[in-house]
This record gives structure tokens, sequence and C-alpha cells, in this order.
């Protein structure tokens, strides 16, 4: 039906004459904008972000998952010596949950203010 709808001999050819040429126009735009773009315009996703945001998120898990074991092992410790299974396992793992809570809360706003320009004296 489009092709009837013009009246043209060869509709597909005029068609296709202008898109090639919008084609190049805009691959000649883009050649132009392409090194102007900065790596700091880019969004951080996919194959082009930043790798220590990747490594700072990785610390930050690790951290809250070690202290969580960590006293959930000293509980489990001082359960065994003091035959109190489980009490001081189940203290000592809150215990390690919360400081693992502050060790991500210190970590990650370890860098607000000076982003922010705020002096916390």
């Amino acid at each position: 039906m489009s092709n009837g709808a013009r009246g043209d001999d060869k509709p597909g050819a005029v068609d296709e004459a202008a898109l090639s040429a919008r084609l190049r126009h805009l691959g000649e735009r883009l050649d132009h904008v392409a090194p102007a773009r900065s790596s700091e315009t880019r969004p951080a996703s996919g194959p082009t972000a930043d790798p220590s945001a990747f490594a700072r998120g990785f610390r930050l898990s690790a951290e809250l998952v070690v202290g969580v074991l960590v006293g959930a092992g000293i509980g489990w410790l001082l359960d065994r010596w003091l035959k109190t299974l489980p009490w001081g396992m189940f203290v000592f793992a809150l215990l390690g949950f919360t400081a693992g809570v502050l060790n991500v809360i210190r970590q990650a706003g370890a860098g607000t203010a000076s982003k922010t320009g705020r002096d916390d004296r």
C-alpha cells in the first residue's frame, strides 16, 4: 500500500537515497560530537562503569558480612566455654552486625564532607 500511495515509479529508491543521506549526515554529526564528550559525562553503567565503585561496594558488603561472622564466632566460642549455647552466639552476632553496620556507615560517609564543602569540626 505504501508503494502506490505516492504515485512514484520507484518510491523505494527515492526513500533509500534520502535515508542514506540522512544516515551519512547523522554519522558526520556524531563524529564531531563524540570527541568533545568527556568520560565524566557518560553514565556509569555497563562496561564503562568505574571499577573502583564496584570495589568499594564489594568492600562494604564484605565488612558487613565479616562483622556478623566474627561476632557469631566469638559468641560460639564463649558458648562452648561457658556452656550457655545459644545465648552468647546470639548476642555476639547482634554485636557483630551492629559493628558491621557502623563500619559501613563510616566508610560510605567518609568522602561526603569534602564533596559538600562542609567542615564537621
